[in-house]
Formats: structure tokens, C-alpha cells, sequence
């Protein structure tokens, strides 16, 4: 061998060297499996960004900062693109249900007809006008409530720290530590503040830095509010009106009681018993000042004979009855002999020469044509009624449990089955105990009366029990009823408190309206009411909106924003 033959070089060994001194090796690898998969990294981190991007123009994220807007016109396009982005979701939102719905009737329609179902889902007028009313309460809100401060600027303007960032971290630092700022209106720990609140601490202490005036959040909502409620159709609009109201008129006395240190105990039990002592008076003795769906639904519930509910009202209100509903009654198949003896008898007398009605109210024979006793009314009505809501309130407990909370229910089913099923029985007792409370008290004034009433009282007794069968006692019954409330879960009270309170202020409503205690509104009363109702709404979202319910905040919030 050649002595003076190169060696082969090796791999870790550099062989040459340049000019400078420096070793380069005779071969070399280059990484082609690390750049691509660097480069895919890349790629994948801007594809997820531009999709975070992408939904956020659909989703707001929680903890969104507050818009700082100088002028008029960065108000107004702040407020356009808000209003669009508005008028999009809702517009979306109505027209997924629609769609959900349009599915559940297509199987009892020609396959024909399956396209312009779910195109007049998709685009048809109801979705458009949803649409149109939320864009534009979106975008006249927001550009009032920014630029009012422009327009009225404050004689007394509120004093701010000069920098946001200082004062911002000082209140995230005492919220941390423990002290209370003055700024804020509920004392609870930060925890439980995260917890409440839809927004981050925060986006919530830039709003609460930045809060506006009272009447600058009132007059845009009430404003904003009266526009929108236009592009709905009028038999919707009083729907839409009363609950913008009622939750106005929540939210601002929650805030009126924290403020004064104000508390009423069960206080959602004490509206709810108010507003059904009034819904159910009407029911029996009013119907014309509910709706007719809303009175059917009533009906159903309280599984009385639809017959014993006109009986009753026209022998109170006239002390005679169509003889048409007791025929009706006395050919029931499930009626009992003995309550068929009873209407016959009360039949008899109505077509007798000279007619004897009896007692200004029905008999207990048609209340309860299936059961002789009144004792056993309250345990069979129970019963009835449970079974009757147990898959609806099963439905309402189970479906938000798996579509909303679905990485809980993934990663704890059992505990969220044993929820949603006890959340499910306590809310069908709940109306089970509704029944049987305005059942028996019902069954028992007139078995009271019957046995009080005798020829041989003295006028003043006869008058005081005479008002067992008044007018005024049968709201009384409805008040009781609102004890049920207590079966049902306490996070779930203050709602159903709000559900039913419209209903009974509508039929009040028209109740004084026609003994001339209040005005007409005519055919604006529907947009006054949004106006006044939003004006509260809006006051307590820009101010206090820990004051509000948790799921109408949310909600607010991802059409409305920060500001």
C-alpha cells in the first residue's frame, strides 16, 4: 500500500479547512425532516390562529377589553360592525331552530315539500326580522352610549388614574389580597367573582373603571330598544316587551336593594306567589285577559275539565251556567256515579220552571268527575301531573347537561345522570305540588262554606261566610300556590319567578285598564314598554351587571360587548 494514500476521513472529523483556518466536513446531512416539520408547526400555529380569529367574529371571548373611541366616527363604524356582527348571529342562531324544528315536522310531509321547508327556515321572514331587530339595537346601543359622552360631556367628569394600566393592576392586586375597593359594589372573593361574572376580572375592572353615566346607558337602551322592536311582528311584540321589562325591572332593583342594603327574604318566592295568585283568578273567573294558549296549557296542567272552568266563571260572575257543559260533564266515561247523580240532579234544577241554581260556584262533582272524595284528589292529582311532566322537564335537565356541558358529562357521567335526574324529579313535583295546593284549597273553601251555611246564621255571619265563595277567594289559592316553589332548586326560583310575572302583570294590566284605573296605550304601548324596559335592562348592564341573571349576561354579552 502507498504510504502517502490519503486516509478515509471520518464522519465526526472535519477533513478540509478554507482559507481561514476554519474545518468543513467532506459530508454533510441536511435536516430535511426537522425544517418540514418546523415548517408544519408554523403552518399549523397560523391555521389555528386565523381560525381563533375567524370565531371570534362569531364568538366573543370572554375577558374582551374596552374599545377607546375618541370621535363620532370611530363610534359610528364601531357601532356598524357591531350591529352587523349582531344582526349575523341572531340571524344564525334563528335560523339553526328553525331549521331543528323544520326537521321534527318533515316526517309528516311529502318529500316534495322537504326543500322549501327548510329554504323558508333558512330565509324566511321571521329569521330576517329576528336578525334586523338585534343588529339594530346592537348598533344604535352602541353608538349612543359611546358618544353621548362626546355629545354631554360631564360638568363633574369622574376621576380616573392617568394610566390604565396602574390603576387597573391596583384593583386586580386588592381584589388578590382581600381589600375591598370602593369601586365595587358586592363584597365576595375573587373566586366566587370569576365565577358570577360572564367577563375576566379583567375586562370587568376596565368596565368598572370605566363606567358611564346612569341616564347615558338608560336613554341609549330605551332608544335602541323602541327602534328594534319594530322590525317584529305586533302579535310578537308584547311577548318580547314584558320580558325585556321584567328583567329590567329585576335588574334594577337588585341593584336598588344592594345599593340601600335592602333584603326581602324569598323574594322570588313572594313574586311568584303574587303573579300566580293573578294568573290563576283570571284563569277562573278572566280568561279574556290571558292568552289562549297560555289558558289551555293551564288546563292541561290542572287536569280539570275545560266545562267546570266556564261553570264556575258564569255562576260567579252571572249565578247561572249553560246547561250544554253539564250534559258534556255527565256523559264523561270516567265519571263516577255518584258525581253523575250530583249533575243531574244540579241539571234538574236549571230546567226546572222556576230554575234553582244553588251556590254562586261549581260543584265539586264537575271539578273532579273521576274521583268521588276530595280527600284522594290531592295524592291522584299529584301523580297524574308528575307523570304528565316528567319527560318535559326530563328533556329541559338532560339535553343542556350533554350538548352544553359535554367535557364534564365525558369525564364525570354518572354524577351528571344523577343531577339532571334529580334536577328532573324536583321540578316535576315541584308543579305537582302546585296542583294539589290550589286542589285542595280549592275542594275546601266549598266544603267550608257548605257546612257554614245555614238559614239560621245572623246577616253578619252569613256575610263572612259568603266571601268563601267571593271573587276575592280565589286568589287566594293561586298565592298559596307560590309555597311550591320551595320544592324546586334555589338557582332555578328567581327564573320561573321572571317567566310568570309577565302573564300576571299583562292580565292586571288589562284588568285595571278596564275599570279606567289606567291609561290606553294603544297600538304603541308594545315599543313603550320595550323602551322602559331596555332603558332599566341596559342601566344595570353598563353599571352592575353582576346584578343581572347569569345566563341573560352572557347573552347581552356576546351581541353587546364591553361597550
Amino acid at each position: 500500500m502507498d504510504s502517502q494514500a490519503p486516509s478515509p476521513p471520518y464522519l465526526d472529523e472535519p477533513a478540509n479547512s478554507d482559507s481561514n483556518g476554519s474545518r468543513t466536513p467532506y459530508l454533510s446531512f441536511t435536516p430535511k425532516r426537522s425544517i418540514a416539520s418546523f415548517e408544519n408547526l408554523v403552518a399549523l400555529a397560523n391555521y389555528q390562529e386565523r381560525l381563533k380569529d375567524a370565531r371570534k367574529m362569531v364568538w366573543r371571548d370572554r375577558g374582551q377589553p374596552v374599545t377607546d373611541l375618541p370621535d363620532l366616527k370611530a363610534c359610528l363604524e364601531h357601532a356598524a360592525t357591531g350591529g352587523l356582527r349582531s344582526a349575523t348571529l341572531a340571524f344564525g342562531i334563528r335560523a339553526g331552530l328553525n331549521v331543528v324544528l323544520a326537521m321534527i315536522r318533515m316526517r309528516r310531509m311529502p318529500r316534495s315539500l322537504w326543500f322549501s321547508l327548510v329554504r323558508h327556515a333558512i330565509f324566511g321572514f321571521d329569521t330576517l326580522r329576528f336578525g334586523a331587530m338585534l343588529g339594530t339595537f346592537t348598533a344604535v346601543y352602541k353608538f349612543l352610549i359611546n358618544a353621548l359622552p362626546i355629545l354631554v360631556p360631564a360638568v363633574n367628569p369622574r376621576r380616573y388614574s392617568s394610566s390604565a394600566v396602574d390603576d387597573e393592576e391596583t384593583d386586580i392586586d386588592m381584589l388578590e389580597s382581600g381589600r375591598n375597593t370602593s369601586r365595587l359594589t358586592v363584597e365576595v372573593p375573587l373566586a366566587e367573582r370569576r365565577a358570577r361574572l360572564s367577563l375576566s376580572t379583567h375586562a370587568q375592572m376596565m368596565i368598572v373603571r370605566k363606567k358611564t353615566r346612569r341616564w347615558h346607558a338608560a336613554l341609549a337602551g330605551a332608544v335602541a330598544g323602541a327602534l328594534a322592536i319594530v322590525w317584529e311582528k305586533r302579535n310578537r311584540r308584547g311577548v318580547i316587551a314584558q320580558q325585556m321589562f321584567v328583567r329590567g325591572l329585576q335588574g334594577s332593583y337588585n341593584s336598588f336593594a344592594s345599593r340601600h342594603n335592602i333584603h326581602v327574604p324569598h323574594g322570588a318566592v313572594l313574586v311568584f306567589s303574587v303573579a300566580c295568585g293573578q294568573i290563576l283568578y283570571a284563569f277562573l273567573l278572566r280568561p279574556d285577559t290571558l292568552p289562549r294558549s297560555y289558558s289551555s296549557w293551564i288546563g292541561q296542567a290542572a287536569k280539570v275539565p275545560a266545562e267546570c272552568v266556564r261553570m264556575n266563571k258564569d255562576l260567579v260572575r252571572e249565578g247561572t251556567f249553560d246547561i250544554a257543559d253539564v250534559d258534556k260533564l255527565s256523559w264523561r266515561p270516567d265519571i263516577t256515579p255518584s258525581n253523575l247523580v250530583k249533575l243531574l240532579e244540579l241539571r234538574d234544577r236549571a230546567t226546572a220552571p222556576t230554575p234553582s241554581f244553588g251556590p254562586r260556584h261549581v260543584s265539586c262533582a264537575a271539578v273532579h268527575p273521576a274521583i268521588d272524595s276530595c280527600l284522594s284528589v290531592p295524592f291522584d292529582r299529584f301523580f297524574e301531573v308528575f307523570k304528565w311532566m316528567l319527560p318535559i322537564y326530563g328533556a329541559l335537565h338532560f339535553i343542556p347537561a350533554i350538548l352544553f356541558k359535554r367535557k364534564e358529562f365525558f369525564r364525570q357521567p354518572l354524577k351528571m345522570l344523577l343531577k339532571a335526574g334529580w334536577g328532573t324529579t324536583r321540578s316535576s313535583a315541584f308543579l305537582g305540588t302546585f296542583v294539589i295546593i290550589y286542589q285542595t284549597a280549592f275542594c275546601y273553601k266549598h266544603y267550608l262554606y257548605d257546612r257554614l251555611s245555614s238559614p239560621k246564621n245572623l246577616p253578619t255571619v252569613q256575610r263572612l261566610v259568603e266571601l268563601l265563595i267571593s271573587r276575592a277567594s280565589f286568589w287566594i289559592p293561586g298565592f298559596l300556590c307560590g309555597l311550591s316553589l320551595f320544592v324546586e332548586a334555589p338557582r332555578r326560583r328567581a327564573e320561573l319567578a321572571m317567566y310568570v310575572l309577565p302573564k300576571g302583570l299583562e292580565s292586571a294590566w288589562i284588568m285595571a285598564r278596564g275599570k279606567g284605573l289606567v291609561f290606553k296605550t294603544g297600538k304603541y304601548g308594545d315599543v313603550m314598554l320595550t323602551a322602559i324596559g331596555m332603558g332599566m335592562f341596559m342601566s344595570t348592564y353598563q353599571n352592575d351587571p353582576h346584578h343581572l341573571s347569569g345566563l341573560v349576561r352572557r347573552i347581552m354579552y356576546q351581541f353587546i360587548g364591553p361597550n
